[in-house]
């Protein structure tokens, strides 16, 4: 019989033969690729829906965010010709929670990291 938990000859004991070591250097760069992505605040994007009218999406960011007319419809014309537009920045739970209101009026909304 053969011990099924030994690692065959010249396997350096992982699955394929390959070291499950970590490579020197690799945890510097993951640390700081996390260290960068917590960095980055979210996002909330607004994107274009053929349902809502764009004199109701300018009411509905005036009222949620307290943008002016002017940067409201900016905003709202970004939706229109772009396809989306970010509404709103901050930590999660504040975007969260402006994506939420936003889905309450009627408007389609998500969240992303900023990039």
């Amino acid at each position: 019989m053969t011990d099924s938990s030994a690692a065959a000859p010249g396997s350096a004991g992982g699955p394929g033969g390959g070291s499950t070591a970590a490579q020197p250097g690799t945890s510097a760069v993951l640390e700081r690729r996390t260290d960068e992505a917590i960095d980055k605040p979210w996002v909330t994007v607004v994107w274009d829906d053929p349902v809502n009218l764009m004199s109701y999406v300018t009411f509905v960011l005036r009222k949620l965010f307290g943008y002016s007319t002017d940067k409201a419809k900016e905003l709202m014309m970004q939706v229109h010709t772009e396809g989306k537009a970010v509404v709103s920045t901050g930590d999660r739970d504040k975007v969260e929670g402006d994506v939420r209101k936003l889905h309450a009026a009627g408007l389609w909304a998500t969240m992303q990291r900023d990039s």
